[in-house]
């Protein structure tokens, strides 16, 4: 389900709620990485030979999946900084108070863009997703 459908159908205030949500999850999942990065690094000293290439397996996985989540953390809190930016009525200064007025369909090279209406004033303006 795309985000124009998401946010049409639940508002954008708890669009907005579980995009910060998630990207916390993914800042615990960083943070589970790392542990998982010290444990296997501290574990990979005290062996010796082959018996160290398990550890330093896991170290690997850990360093991957860490780095993963700390992009998907970053992405998904600049974009929903990025969207919460323009939920401001331009007329009446109200925040996330507005329907979707309409949804569009992007060309291929632009963002998609939502047609909303303040519930306020009936100010209308585009949000870029």
């Amino acid at each position: 389900m795309d985000e124009q459908t998401v946010i049409a159908r639940l508002g954008f205030r708890k669009w907005y709620e579980r995009e910060l949500l998630f990207s916390h999850v993914q800042l615990v999942l960083l943070v589970l990485s790392l542990v998982g990065l010290l444990g296997a690094l501290e574990l990979a000293g005290d062996r010796h030979g082959m018996a160290r290439l398990t550890p330093l397996v896991c170290a690997l996985a850990s360093g991957a999946v860490g780095l993963w989540a700390l992009r998907r953390y970053l992405w998904r809190l600049a974009h929903a900084q990025q969207v919460a930016a323009q939920a401001v009525c331009t007329a009446c200064q109200a925040w996330a108070r507005w329907d979707v007025e309409r949804e569009s369909v992007p060309a291929a090279d632009e963002a998609p863009r939502m047609r909303v209406r303040c519930r306020g004033c009936a100010n209308v303006w585009d949000i870029a997703l």
